[in-house]
């Protein structure tokens, strides 16, 4: 085979926004500045979600595990990234790469699956509030959450698995600021359409399921609420639903705009367009981690209040 005459690669080199070291500097300090942001924001919501009675609910037992996960999404890519903006070496090694890829893309699908649920979760909520208590049950939605983890857990393994069995010969430049799944396989110099299926058989039922589950459910959410008489009732209705509405929104319309834009576009001007990716890629590792807290908190009074005693109680027992 025409790879086996080539020098077997066992590092990558990450692009980043190489050629702009003041766009490097600024970026460090914006994505510290984010990453602080979302330890403390998601911590916060975490520490509320166990300590608080008042939010033992599925909606939060839910939120609580976005939280936890996006701490440990945000912590496994940020911290490489910072550490390569301030430093000139900008390779990463086959099994750093890996590891990469593996909690990526466990991380990543485990959130699509876990906005699905808290879809359906609303939806028991408001379309079928006497049953609510039966069929989202504490025996329900914890073993629902832990199926979740461990599911994408072994997709994930199972992926990386395959994408590192694969040759890399010559090409060993990733345009991105980690080592994105698709970004790896495509350096391959060997046939790689068997790991394209694969992958797409996972996105297909990690990530365009969950959201399919998200567009009927809400779409019942809202005939439901346009049938119910009174404007006081319509409102608390969506208020329950606007801030999980707003994070899917977020979250996916990146996913989209990432991965389905027109391939014609690429080969114009293509300097302005990797340049333009890797700031929505970053958007979609960062950006919605950090919102996800400010959203359900800006929202939801009952989250400023429990925040309050929980600072309060922090406090005032010193």
């Amino acid at each position: 085979m025409e790879w086996e005459n080539h020098t077997i690669l066992v590092e990558f080199f990450l692009k980043r926004l190489s050629g702009h070291p003041r766009l490097e500097l600024l970026f460090f300090v914006l994505i510290f500045i984010m990453y602080v942001v979302i330890l403390l924001g998601n911590g916060t919501l975490i520490l509320i979600s166990i300590l608080d009675p008042h939010f033992h609910t599925p909606m939060y037992f839910f939120l609580g595990n976005l939280s936890f996960l996006d701490i440990c999404y945000t912590t496994t890519s940020i911290s490489s990234t910072l550490v390569s903006f301030l430093s000139e070496r900008k390779t990463i090694s086959l099994s750093g790469c890996a590891v990469q890829m593996l909690l990526g893309l466990a991380m990543g699908t485990t959130e699509c699956v876990l906005l699905g649920m808290m879809a359906f979760d609303r939806y028991v909520a408001i379309c079928n509030a006497p049953r609510y208590p039966i069929i989202v049950s504490k025996d329900a939605y914890v073993p629902m959450a832990t199926g979740s983890w461990i599911i994408e857990a072994v997709n994930s393994a199972v992926q990386t698995v395959f994408v590192v069995q694969l040759p890399f010969c010559k090409n060993n430049i990733i345009s991105h600021f980690t080592c994105e799944i698709l970004a790896v396989v495509k350096l391959a110099c060997a046939d790689f359409s068997g790991n394209e299926f694969i992958l797409l058989v996972a996105i297909t039922l990690f990530i365009l399921t969950p959201l399919l589950l998200i567009i009927v459910s809400y779409t019942l959410i809202i005939v439901s609420i346009f049938k119910i008489s009174s404007s006081e009732g319509r409102s608390k209705a969506s208020s329950t639903c606007s801030a999980h509405l707003t994070v899917v929104i977020i979250f996916y319309g990146t996913i989209l705009f990432m991965y389905m834009k027109p391939k014609s576009q690429e080969t114009l001007n293509s300097d302005d367009l990797d340049a333009t990716d890797k700031i929505i890629s970053m958007f979609y590792g960062v950006m919605t981690p950090m919102m996800n807290p400010l959203i359900y908190s800006l929202r939801n009074k009952d989250v400023k209040e429990a925040v309050k005693h929980l600072l309060n109680r922090r406090f005032f027992s010193k």
